[in-house]
């Protein structure tokens, strides 16, 4: 994904990893993650790894259509696509089955342990999930051993959607229309029908959640279509008062208890237009890094691993897994998936790893 200067996009996406961590800190410790404060104090409408997911989601709608506007091939555009996510998983991956030994405490002798070898492959392709090798953190509280990528499949998922509308690119009036219907059917589902949906599930994805981040993901990308960016252009007090008319809307809704009804068309411009402020520290927090996918891809592991090998409480668990994490997510970014992005605009034949691919 394209760094763009001058906005809150880098640090946003880190502070949703960062949501995600905490709230995966409460159940992995031991309790839920309805005792979150958030939580109880919104009536179970609003939890941290929630705003993360929906976060994440909406920001991706609108900077991965982007990325289809410009690219020059469909080969083009799933190149990017691979090159951002999958280095970063493989490597992670990997490295979970270096930690494998150390934490094995099945009956079977682990290299008899069809799992193990399962784990990799199965998490790789995305759509065979994998969350746990039997004998691994088998007396935690959840025995997944990186329940955080259970996401990936739905994000990959809404990549392949998107690309169909590549071939109307150039048409804009009919992309906007495609994209308009669609966020309609959607959330007309979401409001509606999604009970009939919650127990239904396509390529091991929900039904609930494929409505949902699909959702939030689509008004991203429709956004998009209208250039919604150019609301920077406009003057600071015009953006700045209509996300306040914007979170007023949020607030009010969590307090009178029909924020479901209205999360998809409220919250995606709220974050969309956060995230183009120019704020100090803020919108030069992308020079550190990207690290949100690191963030979000290790922290799991990092702290079933910390449960594992300590007592830890709620609390101590998120500090200690936070800076694990984000220590990781640096390392992930600038040794592994930077060095894989330096790939996305090189011809065929100046490739040497990723030598299958065109552009």
């Amino acid at each position: 994904m394209k760094t763009h200067k001058n906005n809150n996009f880098d640090f946003l996406r880190f502070l949703f990893a960062i949501f995600v961590v905490i709230s995966h800190a409460y159940p992995l410790s031991g309790g839920t993650e309805k005792t979150q404060w958030i939580y109880e104090v919104t009536n179970g409408q609003v939890a941290l790894a929630s705003i993360g997911l929906h976060g994440f989601f909406v920001i991706s709608g609108f900077f991965i259509f982007q990325s289809l506007q410009r690219s020059t091939s469909v080969v083009n555009y799933f190149k990017k696509r691979f090159l951002r996510l999958f280095p970063g998983l493989f490597i992670v991956l990997l490295l979970t089955l270096l930690l494998v030994p150390f934490v094995y405490e099945g009956q079977t002798p682990l290299y008899r342990n069809i799992n193990f070898y399962t784990y990799l492959p199965n998490n790789l392709s995305l759509y065979k999930f994998q969350s746990s090798i039997k004998g691994v953190f088998d007396n935690h509280n959840y025995h997944s051993i990186n329940g955080s990528l259970w996401t990936l499949r739905y994000e990959f998922s809404l990549y392949i959607a998107l690309v169909f509308l590549f071939f109307l690119r150039k048409r804009i009036a009919i992309v906007k229309a495609c994209l308009l219907m669609s966020f309609m059917l959607l959330f007309v589902l979401h409001t509606f029908f999604l009970e009939r949906f919650s127990g239904t599930s396509i390529l091991g994805m929900r039904g609930y959640d494929i409505i949902n981040f699909s959702a939030f993901f689509t008004f991203g990308s429709l956004l998009a279509s209208f250039n919604l960016d150019k609301v920077k252009n406009k003057s600071y007090t015009f953006l700045i008062s209509t996300i306040l008319l914007l979170l007023i809307l949020l607030i009010v809704s969590i307090y009178f208890n029909f924020y479901m009804l209205i999360k998809h068309l409220v919250f995606t411009p709220f974050i969309l237009l956060i995230g183009f402020l120019s704020l100090p520290f803020f919108s030069t927090f992308g020079k550190i890094g990207d690290m949100s996918y690191g963030v979000y891809i290790y922290s799991f592991p990092v702290q079933q691993a910390l449960v594992y090998y300590y007592k830890l409480n709620v609390y101590q668990l998120m500090v200690w897994s936070i800076i694990i994490s984000v220590v990781f997510g640096y390392l992930s970014w600038h040794f592994i998936e930077k060095q894989a992005l330096k790939y996305k605009n090189k011809k065929v034949s100046n490739l040497k790893v990723f030598n299958v691919f065109e552009n």
